[in-house]
C-alpha cells in the first residue's frame, strides 16, 4: 500500500467525521508521526501533500530531518515525545514546536536555549487526561501555573494543549479524555484570554482520531494510518 493511498483513505475518514461533527475539513491539520519511519516514506507523505511531521526522539529526528528541512522549506517538525533537559539545546534548533512540554524545569530549559532564535519557539502544554503510562501536567491548577510561566518567557510562544487518550476500545473513556482537554482550554482562556495561545488542541491518533475530531481536535497525530504497508 502506497503512503499516498493511505493518506487518501485517511482523508475520506476525516471528512466523514467532520460531516458528523458539523466541522470544516480545512480547520484540521494532519501530522504524520514519522518516528521509526524511513526518510523515503516521509518523502512520499510530503509528495502526497503532508507538511507537518512529528518525532519523539531528538537524535533520530536530526538524522532524518536536518537535510530534509533544508530542501522542503514549507515542512514543519514537531517534537511529540518526552524531552530530556540535556537534549533541549539541540531540540530548539531543530523543531518548530515542542508539544510535549510537561514540567516546569523544561520550560526554563527551553526558554534559556531559545534566546538566540529569530522567532520564539512554539510550545504546547501536555495535559495528563487518562493514559497511565504517559506524562503531562496532572491537574488544572499546575497547568495554570505552567501556562503563566510560559507566558512570562519571551523566547517561548504558547500555541495550545496536547493530550493522549487511554489506549482502549471503550469510546466513553476516550471521549472523556478529550473533553478534559477542551475543558482545560476553557479554564485557561478565562485566566489568560488570548485566543492565539490556545488555538491548537493536539489530540487524536490513528486509533481514535475520529472521536477527537468530534470533540474538537484541530491537530491529529497520525502514524500507522499513514505509514502502514497493508
Amino acid at each position: 500500500m502506497l503512503v499516498a493511498d493511505n493518506i487518501a483513505r485517511l482523508e475520506e475518514r476525516i471528512q466523514k467525521a467532520c460531516d458528523r461533527a458539523g466541522r470544516k475539513r480545512g480547520d484540521i491539520v494532519i501530522m504524520g508521526v514519522s518516528k521509526f519511519i524511513p526518510l523515503e516514506k516521509i518523502e512520499e507523505a510530503y509528495d502526497a501533500g503532508l507538511r507537518c511531521f512529528g518525532e519523539s526522539r531528538v537524535k533520530e529526528a536530526a538524522d532524518k530531518f536536518n537535510v530534509f528541512l533544508e530542501s522542503h522549506k514549507d515542512a514543519r517538525l514537531h517534537l511529540i515525545g518526552s524531552l530530556q533537559r540535556n537534549k533541549a539545546k539541540n531540540a530548539v534548533l531543530l523543531f518548530d514546536c515542542v508539544q510535549s512540554l510537561d514540567r516546569d524545569e523544561l520550560i526554563l530549559e527551553l526558554s534559556k536555549h531559545s534566546c538566540k532564535l529569530l522567532e520564539p519557539l512554539e510550545v504546547m502544554l501536555e495535559f495528563h487526561t487518562g493514559e497511565e503510562t504517559k506524562s503531562g501536567y496532572e491537574n488544572i491548577d499546575v497547568l495554570l501555573k505552567a501556562a503563566e510561566m510560559v507566558l512570562s518567557c519571551e523566547n517561548l510562544k504558547l500555541v495550545g494543549l496536547m493530550t493522549m487518550a487511554p489506549f482502549t476500545n471503550e469510546t466513553d473513556l476516550i471521549r472523556s479524555s478529550f473533553r478534559q482537554l477542551v475543558k482545560a482550554r476553557k479554564e485557561l482562556e478565562k485566566r489568560f484570554p488570548s485566543k492565539e495561545n490556545w488555538a491548537c488542541l493536539s489530540m487524536g491518533m490513528s486509533n481514535d482520531f475520529e472521536i477527537a475530531i468530534e470533540e474538537g481536535s484541530n491537530l491529529l497525530r497520525i502514524g500507522s494510518a499513514i505509514f502502514k504497508d497493508e
